[in-house]
């Protein structure tokens, strides 16, 4: 991730370090995140096949990990505000790599829906918490690109999760007594557990605190962050329970539920999809499930670095959504083969709009408001984790195909197009603030000392 051209050296120079520092770690916890969050969806046939499940309880299990993410989503991060981020970050890990490896135990749905919302417990906080701290660290301008690059560990999380999956599943089904898709679980929860304990010593909390940072860099990036969040303040100030009832936070909780709801509604039924297609096998089925979230990676990248260079932020959201609508419709008519070109067309522009979704409640709220702003937005989204799985299996179990709800899908998201153009958005609290003026005691004027006299 570069800065934008045609800025300083030294701002060229701090953020270039910040981003080598931070966002390889970053992007790397999300990729594990996001795999113990959807792994299920990679385990799907196998859980049918071996426990009965019918589409409404591999729907219902597969959401209600969400549910608990609703609930207790903004408390986490009211917590991680509090504690920072380096302590907050390790714990969630901890916590959800052993809960996820807990999935080893499932013997029928209700094992299976109470550990998927122990997961979403102790994972909450977890995604809302990397937004609100890379807002501690990049300024407005820098935002989008560097949340974009946070996110394509969605689309490589499943470019290289889906094979993985499928190879673990099909090299392990069997050893030591258990399923394949326990081994799948227990392995792919390590990564988390190792993880936690880096966090701890590897993540820097604030800039102010960065020893890694010169003298001159760290002094240039806080001034920025503290004046941007100046400007923020003079406009208006939230406290935690504002942002709560504010009706554009809600209006962003709406227009994000929409989104969300596409997300996982497909990449929890892709498999379905992909099974319409002849020939193609277990490890096969997880390279072709790759190919859409591949080309989505290209989406965040562009999508985001594009709207950072023009400060719009309504349009570069609202028309991907559009086209994404109109690419998940489309691949309900066509041949499985073009199908899944239409769903890399759609997740292409979808997940492409999420870094430039964000920055926009960023720039709105501030301090402790945006921490339970941007939770509370992140949780009603979620919903769309429950709503949308659970609603194409519906849909599935009725219909015997997942079109239908794919249909239903695209119009949500083609509302929440129309709903992205009458979001609250401010450019100017995204512009580059002023230098702030310090007060510098002026010099006494010497004086001309008299030439003695002889």
């Amino acid at each position: 991730m570069q800065p934008r051209a045609g800025t300083s050296e030294l701002q060229t120079r701090t953020m270039r370090k910040v981003a080598f520092r931070l966002m390889p770690v970053l992007l790397g916890l999300y990729i594990i995140a996001y795999l113990d969050r959807v792994n299920v969806s990679f385990a799907q046939d196998s859980l049918e096949a071996d426990l009965g499940f019918s589409g409404a309880v591999y729907g219902f299990g597969a959401g209600v990990f969400f549910i608990a993410y609703f609930l207790f989503e903004v408390p986490s991060n009211l917590a991680l505000h509090k504690f920072g981020a380096r302590k907050w970050i390790a714990r969630i890990m901890l916590t959800w790599g052993l809960i996820s490896a807990c999935m080893v135990f499932v013997q029928g749905p209700l094992s299976f829906y109470a550990i998927r919302f122990l997961l979403g417990v102790a994972e909450a906080g977890f995604f809302p918490g990397m937004i609100l701290y890379l807002s501690l660290w990049f300024p407005s301008r820098e935002r989008a690109r560097a949340v974009g690059f946070f996110m394509s560990a969605i689309a490589i999380s499943y470019a290289i999760g889906a094979p993985l999956s499928a190879g673990i599943m099909s090299l392990f089904d069997g050893v030591w007594g258990l399923k394949d898709w326990q081994w799948l679980f227990v392995l792919e929860a390590i990564p988390a557990v190792l993880a936690s304990g880096f966090v701890l010593f590897h993540l820097t909390d604030r800039p102010a605190e960065a020893k890694w940072l010169a003298a001159d860099e760290k002094r240039w990036l806080v001034d920025r962050l503290e004046a941007e969040e100046e400007t923020r303040l003079t406009r208006e100030r939230h406290s935690i329970g504002d942002a709560l009832k504010d009706r554009r936070v809600l209006a962003f909780g709406l227009l994000y539920f929409c989104m969300v709801v596409n997300v996982y509604g497909i990449s929890f039924w892709i498999g379905e999809i992909v099974d319409k297609i002849d020939g193609v096998g277990g490890v096969g089925k997880g390279f072709v499930v790759a190919i859409p979230y591949a080309t989505a990676i290209v989406g965040l990248v562009l999508l985001s670095r594009r709207s950072d260079r023009t400060g719009e932020r309504k349009l570069h959201t609202a028309i991907p959504l559009a086209i994404a609508a109109v690419a998940f419709a489309t691949s309900t008519i066509v041949s499985p083969v073009a199908a899944i070109a239409a769903l890399a067309v759609g997740l292409f522009f979808l997940l492409g709009a999420h870094p430039v979704f964000w920055s926009m409640p960023a720039a709105l709220l501030s301090g402790s408001a945006a921490a339970a702003g941007i939770a509370l937005i992140n949780s009603i989204g979620n919903l769309g984790g429950f709503a949308g799985p659970y609603l194409v299996g519906l849909m599935k179990d009725a219909t015997g195909s997942t079109d239908a709800g794919l249909l239903v899908l695209a119009a949500i998201l083609a509302f929440g197009s129309f709903l992205a153009t009458r979001v609250a958005h401010d450019p100017a609290l995204e512009r580059p603030p002023k230098p702030r003026t310090r007060f510098v005691r002026p010099e006494v004027e010497a004086k001309p000392v008299p030439a003695s006299t002889a």
